[in-house]
C-alpha cells in the first residue's frame, strides 16, 4: 500500500515504468493501471483481473493535448472533452496509427477510449509518469467495482505490484462512455449524467446495439457482479435475503440514499454492494428511478443479476 505523498507517487511511476501494475484511485472507481505502451505490462492486467481479451481497455492521460496524440477528435468530440474532462467521461475515438499503444489495450479495434480523470491523486500519478496508462477497474473480472483501496487488497492481493490509498471514491461508479459512429451514441451510461452529455450537445444520444464483441468497456451482460444472487425491483425482502434499499425503506440493511438522492446512491452502489456480498445471503434490491444518475444504476444492477457465464 502506497501513500499518495510525493515518495509514494514516485514509486507508483517507477513502477508503471518498469512493466508492473498499480492500482490508483480516480473520482470513479480504483484503476488498475499499467504502461499502456508496454504489451507485457498490457497483458498483466488481464492475467491479474482473469479478462476477457477480447474486451478492450480505457486509457487514462494527463492532458487534452496527450489525448490528442493518441486519437483523432472531431469537433463533437473535442466539444464533450472541453465541457466535462478533467471527468467521469470517456471518449471512444478513432485510434492514431502513430500512437504506440500495445494493441492489446484495443483488443484489436481501430478505435481507443480515452479519459482525463477528476481526482487529483490521479492526476498527479499521470503527470509523473508522464505517458498514457491503461487502467480497467481494480477488481477482478466480472465482480463489483472497488471504490476503496480495502476492496483492491481484497480482490487482487499478490497479483499487482501496489496500491494507491487515497480513501474512498468520490463518484462510485464508472465513467460514461460515449462513441461517435458516426454520431455520438451511448456505448454505457456510468457517472456523468446521460441529460448533461445531450445538453451539451443539443442532440439526442443514438442508441448502442449490442453485439457479442465489446466496443467499449462494461458492455458484456453479466458485470459487476457480487458472489450473491441480486434480485431487482423489490418492494419487499423474502425470508434469508438482505435488503439494499433507496428511499425510505424499513426493511434495509443497507440503504443506498435514504433520502432518495441519486448521487449519494451512485456513491454508495459499490461499497453497499460488498458489505452485503461478504455476509453470503441473497441480496434484494429496491427500485431506483430509471432517470439521472439512476440510468447508470439500474444498468450496474441488471448486469449485476444476469446469469453468471
Amino acid at each position: 500500500m502506497l501513500t499518495t505523498d510525493e515518495t509514494g507517487l514516485n514509486r507508483a511511476a517507477d513502477i508503471l515504468r518498469d512493466g508492473g501494475l498499480v492500482a490508483f484511485p480516480t473520482e470513479t472507481v480504483y484503476g488498475l493501471g499499467a504502461d499502456a505502451c508496454n504489451g507485457l505490462a498490457v497483458a498483466r492486467i488481464f492475467q491479474a483481473k482473469g479478462r476477457p481479451s477480447f474486451n478492450p481497455l480505457i486509457v487514462h492521460v494527463a492532458t487534452l493535448e496527450m489525448a490528442q496524440g493518441i486519437a483523432v477528435f472531431d469537433d463533437t468530440a473535442l466539444r464533450l472533452a472541453s465541457a466535462f474532462w478533467p471527468g467521469p467521461l470517456t471518449l471512444v475515438l478513432p485510434l492514431r496509427p502513430e500512437a504506440g499503444l500495445s494493441p492489446l489495450v484495443t483488443a484489436g479495434l481501430p478505435t481507443i477510449g480515452l479519459r482525463l480523470p477528476d481526482s487529483e491523486t490521479a492526476q498527479r500519478l499521470l503527470a509523473t509518469f508522464n505517458g498514457p496508462v491503461a487502467a480497467p477497474s481494480a477488481n477482478p473480472s466480472g465482480k463489483i467495482s472497488p471504490t476503496t483501496a480495502r476492496h483492491v487488497a481484497d480482490g487482487l492481493s499478490g497479483k499487482i505490484n501496489a496500491i494507491l490509498d487515497a480513501g474512498p471514491c468520490a463518484v462510485g461508479l464508472e465513467s460514461t462512455i460515449i462513441g461517435f459512429d458516426p454520431a455520438p451514441v451511448l456505448l454505457r451510461p456510468g457517472g456523468l449524467p446521460v441529460e448533461a452529455v445531450k445538453a451539451c450537445l443539443g442532440s439526442p444520444l443514438m442508441a448502442h446495439e449490442p453485439n457479442e464483441t465489446p466496443s467499449a468497456p462494461g458492455q458484456l451482460s453479466s458485470h459487476y457482479a457480487p458472489t450473491a444472487p441480486l434480485r431487482l425491483n423489490a418492494k419487499t425482502k423474502k425470508a434469508g435475503e438482505l435488503k439494499l434499499g433507496f428511499g425510505p425503506d424499513d426493511q434495509a440493511d443497507l440503504n443506498l440514499s435514504p433520502t432518495g438522492d441519486l448521487v449519494e446512491a451512485a456513491a454508495n452502489l459499490f461499497t453497499h454492494l460488498h458489505a452485503l456480498d461478504a455476509k453470503g445471503a441473497p441480496i434484494a434490491v429496491a427500485p431506483i428511478p430509471n432517470k439521472g444518475l439512476g440510468i447508470a444504476i439500474n444498468d450496474r444492477l441488471k448486469r449485476a443479476a444476469a446469469p453468471r457465464p
